[in-house]
């Protein structure tokens, strides 16, 4: 994937979104400016390098390891400072996301950054590119976050060519968990149920998480081996935009990130 002509710049087609896809485009558009106004300076921690809400660094994590020269999509890159970020690295980066307001966001930092790749504005769980184009497929919350995970989890096994990674961050079951629907914070007791979690209806938004067996039979189902499963944790000294003291406090007793590290290694069965 090394030609900005072989990638389309269209948007997905409205009646091809799901329901949900639909809800959180709408979100995204609106939510846009404020999002990026709140958290500029944590998003280029570490010149974008950087994992979570808790902004750990990549250079302690390796969860990407040597990026240059590699094909590498972004699922939900938001305004694209990670993308930005591993093209400063030698990678060929394309950066997908499902708002166009934030892919406007993408475009203003990319000029500002003196760096050019392709930006798409579609779905994570119907990429229109073709398949086995990437080395790398990841995210940091994004996609993996908003979108249906027994969507996005074929699309990147698709996407990737044999061997390669799939790596991303979300929340970890247990926050969503303690975390209801409405709430301001995360709480201190399991306030959903464990069994059936998938699609979370959170007022505008909607979210994903899975049970762990259901991530595994997943993965396995789409041709992944589970290299790693880190869960990243504040240090005592972290602030965050993302996070109160309160949530960075339960952070450091409960797993509340999680990034996935995985390996294609067959076709999907």
């Amino acid at each position: 994937m090394t030609n900005d002509a072989d990638v389309p710049d269209v948007a997905t087609d409205d009646a091809a979104l799901t329901d949900h896809a639909a809800r959180n485009r709408a979100m995204w558009d609106g939510f846009s400016d404020e999002y990026q106004a709140k958290h500029a300076d944590d998003l280029v921690v570490c010149g974008g390098l950087a994992w979570g809400t808790m902004r750990i660094p990549e250079s302690e994590l390796h969860v990407l390891g040597d990026v240059k020269s590699c094909d590498v999509l972004e699922f939900g890159c938001g305004a694209a400072q990670w993308s930005i970020a591993l093209a400063w690295l030698g990678a060929r980066p394309v950066g997908l996301d499902l708002s166009e307001r934030q892919l406007q966001h993408a475009r203003k930092l990319m000029a500002d950054a003196g760096v050019d790749f392709p930006l798409i504005h579609a779905s994570a769980e119907a990429v229109p590119l073709p398949d086995a184009s990437f080395d790398i497929v990841f995210c940091d919350h994004g996609a993996m976050s908003f979108a249906d995970p027994y969507r996005t989890v074929p699309e990147a096994a698709r996407l990737l060519r044999p061997g390669g990674l799939f790596a991303f961050n979300h929340d970890s079951p247990i926050e969503t968990l303690c975390w209801p629907p409405g709430a301001d914070e995360v709480g201190d007791r399991l306030a959903l149920d464990y069994f059936g979690m998938h699609q979370i209806e959170d007022g505008d938004e909607v979210l994903f998480n899975l049970p762990y067996g259901e991530w595994i039979r997943l993965f396995r189902t789409n041709g992944f081996v589970v290299e790693d499963l880190i869960e990243p944790r504040p240090k005592p000294d972290t602030v965050s935009s993302y996070r109160s003291d309160a949530g960075l406090a339960w952070a450091r007793r409960w797993p509340s990130e999680e990034i996935w590290r995985l390996r294609k290694t067959q076709d999907p069965t």
